[in-house]
C-alpha cells in the first residue's frame, strides 16, 4: 500500500522536541538528512543482511564519525546530550547503522571524558577519524564470557615477546567487523593475569573474520566474530589497563546511552509509519481514515505517552551528566535506568504501532516487522535488565539496613506513643 511520505515530517516534530540551540538545530538537520537517505534503503540491508556500506560512506563524507572528536584534533567535541539528539534521529532511518555509528561515536566520547590514554594516542587516533575516516569499535565479548558486562574475565591472551605483544584469541558480537580499521581488544596479560585494552590495526597479518552473524534482529551490524591469531602487536599497543569500568559500571557508562536512543529511534520510526498509515488507510467498513476511530487514537497517545516518559528521562540525565560533572560518580541507577526505561517503552511502542496497523504489519514488505525485530535487540545489549533491577535492589537494601543500624545505635531513642 502506498500513501503519501508525511514520515519525515513527523521525525522532525518530535525530534526538535529537544533542540534547545543553533548548534543542536545544525546537528540534528544533519542527522535527518541522513536518516531520510537510509530509510531507503533499511529492508535491503535487513533482507541481504550485509553490512551498510554505503550508509558508512556517507557518514565519513559528511564527517559524522568525527563528531565526537576533540575540537583541537578536528571535530565538534560533541556533549552526551548532543550524542543522544543525533543518533536518536539518525537510527530513524536504520537502526544497524545508528547502532553501529553510536559504538563509534560512543568510544572516542568515552576515552575523551575519562581522559585516561597517553595523549599522544589519543591525538594520533583522533587525526586517523578525521583525517582517514577510519572506523572504530571496542571487541570485548567472548563465547566463553557472554557480555563483559558480566565481569568474565577474557579468554584472548596477550604475551610479552621481544618488545612486542602477540594477540591471540576470538571476540564474539564485534559490530561492523569487516568495516573497522582499528578495534580496542580486551585481553588477559599472560604473566599478570590483568586486562588490558589494545589498541589493533585491522591491516595487521593474523586477523580474520568469520561470518557467524545470522540473527532476526539488526542484521546490518553484521556483528560477527573477530579471530586474533597470533597478531604482532607494538609495545605502546597496551592503551588501556584495568579499565573495565566502562562496562562494569560507574560513571564511565555514560556513553552507553547511544544504545537507548538508537532504539528510541527506531520506536520512534514504528510511531510514524503506524500514524502515517492510519492517516491513510480507509477500509469500506468505514466512512473516514482509521485516524479519527478512537481505539487507534487510544493507541497513538499511549506510543506517544510511553515516548514522552522515556525520552524525557533520557535527555534529564544526559543532561545532569553534562552539567553536573560533580555528580557523575553517583549516577550509576540514573544512567542504568535511562536505558532500561528506554528499552521497554521502545518494545511498547512498537507492539502498539503493529497493533494500529494490524495484520499488515506482520507483512515482510511492511517496515514495521524490521522494528519489531530489531528494537528487542536492544534487551540484550549493556546493561542487562536484571542488573540494573539488582542495581536498584542493592541500593535500596543497603539504604535500609544503614538507616535500621543508625536507628538501633541511636542514645535517645524517640518516646514510644
Amino acid at each position: 500500500m502506498s500513501f503519501p511520505d508525511v514520515i519525515p515530517q513527523l521525525a522532525n516534530d518530535l525530534s526538535r522536541l529537544f533542540v534547545k540551540t543553533e548548534r543542536h538545530e545544525q546537528l540534528l538537520h544533519q542527522a535527518a538528512l541522513l536518516a531520510e537517505q537510509f530509510r531507503q534503503n533499511m529492508r535491503q540491508i535487513d533482507e541481504e543482511a550485509m553490512f551498510p556500506f554505503e550508509h558508512f560512506n556517507r557518514l565519513k563524507e559528511t564527517n559524522y564519525l568525527s563528531l565526537t572528536v576533540p575540537k583541537q584534533f578536528g571535530g565538534q567535541e560533541l556533549s552526551l546530550y548532543e550524542l543522544i539528539l543525533i543518533q536518536e534521529r539518525l537510527s530513524q532511518g536504520d537502526a544497524s547503522t545508528g547502532l553501529c555509528a553510536g559504538w563509534h561515536l560512543g568510544l572516542v566520547y568515552d576515552i575523551r571524558e575519562r581522559n585516561t590514554w597517553n595523549r599522544r594516542t589519543f591525538e594520533w587516533l583522533c587525526r586517523e577519524i578525521v583525517e582517514r575516516k577510519a572506523v572504530i569499535n571496542r571487541l570485548a565479548t567472548e563465547e566463553a564470557t557472554g557480555s563483559p558486562t558480566r565481569g568474565g574475565k577474557p579468554v584472548t591472551t596477550a604475551v610479552k615477546r621481544d618488545g612486542k605483544w602477540i594477540l591471540t584469541g576470538r571476540k564474539s558480537f564485534a559490530s561492523m567487523a569487516e568495516a573497522l580499521d582499528y578495534s580496542l581488544v580486551t585481553a588477559t596479560i599472560a604473566d599478570t593475569g590483568k586486562v588490558g585494552f589494545f589498541l589493533v590495526d585491522h591491516r595487521l597479518d593474523g586477523i580474520r573474520i568469520e561470518q557467524t552473524w545470522n540473527m532476526i534482529a539488526m542484521r546490518g551490524t553484521r556483528s560477527d566474530d573477530v579471530i586474533f591469531d597470533h597478531v604482532e602487536l607494538p609495545a605502546d599497543a597496551l592503551v588501556e589497563l584495568d579499565q573495565l569500568e566502562f562496562v562494569k559500571g560507574g560513571g564511565s557508562r555514560a556513553w552507553l546511552l547511544h544504545i537507548p536512543a538508537c532504539y528510541l529511534g527506531t520506536a520512534i520510526a514504528a510511531r510514524n509509519y503506524a500514524i502515517s498509515f492510519a492517516l491513510h488507510y480507509q477500509p469500506n467498513s468505514v466512512s473516514e481514515p482509521i485516524i479519527h476511530l478512537s481505539h487507534v487514537r487510544q493507541k497513538i497517545a499511549e506510543m506517544d505517552m510511553e515516548l514522552f516518559q522515556a525520552r524525557h528521562f533520557l535527555y534529564f540525565v544526559a543532561e545532569r551528566w553534562d552539567t553536573l560533572p560533580e555528580k557523575r560518580p553517583s549516577m550509576d541507577r540514573e544512567l542504568a535506568a535511562a536505558k532500561y526505561i528506554a528499552l521497554n517503552s521502545a518494545n511498547r511502542v512498537v507492539d502498539l504501532a503493529m497493533r494500529i496497523v494490524g495484520a499488515k504489519s506482520l507483512q515482510l514488505s511492511n517496515p514495521l516487522q524490521q522494528y519489531y525485530r530489531d528494537v528487542r535487540a536492544g534487551l540484550h545489549n549493556p546493561p542487562m535488565e536484571d542488573a540494573v533491577l539488582e542495581l536498584f535492589a542493592s541500593q535500596a537494601i543497603s539504604n535500609g539496613t544503614t538507616t535500621d543500624k543508625k536507628a538501633n545505635t541511636n542514645p535517645h531513642p524517640s518516646p514510644t506513643i
